[in-house]
């Protein structure tokens, strides 16, 4: 199955993917659910919501800063790596992601599409816009909007909230052009994110699901790998640069 996928991308110009939490999970990223001292109390639907941050900010605030300590030692996988390299690989490459953790941006890729926001972005809560990364948030005194006096939030998308809809119609646009449409490490429950692989595929795209767990997808894709993503795309992308090596030196 390998040699039949790199054969279809190495004659590919345009591809897609769609990543989820299980590519970062094979990096170590928690998931911020289990049992973890204070934060136990608490499911992450009653801390990631306008609400509970209009209710409490010193709390929301807490946490996120204590998600983004665990986060800082957390480093990119060879999964990661493998989808940053193929942006040089393809003419056009579109990396579109469900997850907050930035580890595609680690990894070197230059242009992701962040479904739902970076949990190491800052926005204005009031206005919505971006305030500098590096500001470090005490959240006894959260700082405030020099534009319109709003309190400062991470820039991820809450429970309850709309994402942004330019960043949707261009991952959906993505999708609509793709010739091969690779789907990692996603359960492909969570709309819209879900209904992108398929309308890669209504529109013709190849759909290459890698996972190690069946999901609601595994029956629609045209190719479904139970492998890491962090073995499997090392392994793919080498095999289609050898099956374009050997095209270019066959008689035409």
């Amino acid at each position: 199955m390998l040699d039949t996928i790199a054969e279809i991308m190495a004659a590919s110009s345009v591809v897609a993917a769609l990543t989820g939490a299980g590519i970062s999970a094979e990096s170590g990223v928690p998931t911020f659910r289990g049992n973890e001292g204070l934060w136990a109390k608490f499911r992450p639907e009653d801390l990631a919501s306008m609400e509970a941050f209009l209710a409490n900010p010193k709390i929301v605030w807490e946490w996120y800063n204590w998600r983004r300590e665990l986060m800082a030692g957390v480093l990119p996988n060879d999964g990661h790596r493998a989808l940053a390299a193929c942006e040089s690989m393809f003419d056009r490459f579109t990396l579109i992601t469900q997850n907050v953790d930035g580890l595609h941006a680690a990894a070197g890729s230059k242009q992701v599409i962040e479904l739902h926001g970076n949990i190491h972005r800052n926005k204005c809560a009031d206005c919505n816009r971006p305030v500098d990364s590096a500001l470090q948030i005490d959240p006894r005194q959260i700082p405030t909007c020099g534009h319109c006096g709003g309190k400062i939030r991470p820039d991820v998308v809450w429970f309850g909230e709309m994402l942004d809809s330019a960043v949707t119609d261009e991952a959906f646009a993505a999708a609509e052009e793709a010739q091969v449409f690779l789907v990692v490490g996603t359960s492909a429950l969570v709309h819209p994110a879900a209904s992108l692989p398929l309308v890669a595929k209504r529109q013709g795209a190849i759909l290459v699901e890698i996972n190690p767990e069946d999901t609601p997808l595994t029956p629609l894709a045209n190719y479904h790998i139970s492998e890491k993503s962090g073995v499997f795309l090392p392994s793919l992308l080498s095999r289609i640069t050898d099956v374009r090596a050997t095209r270019k030196v066959k008689p035409s």
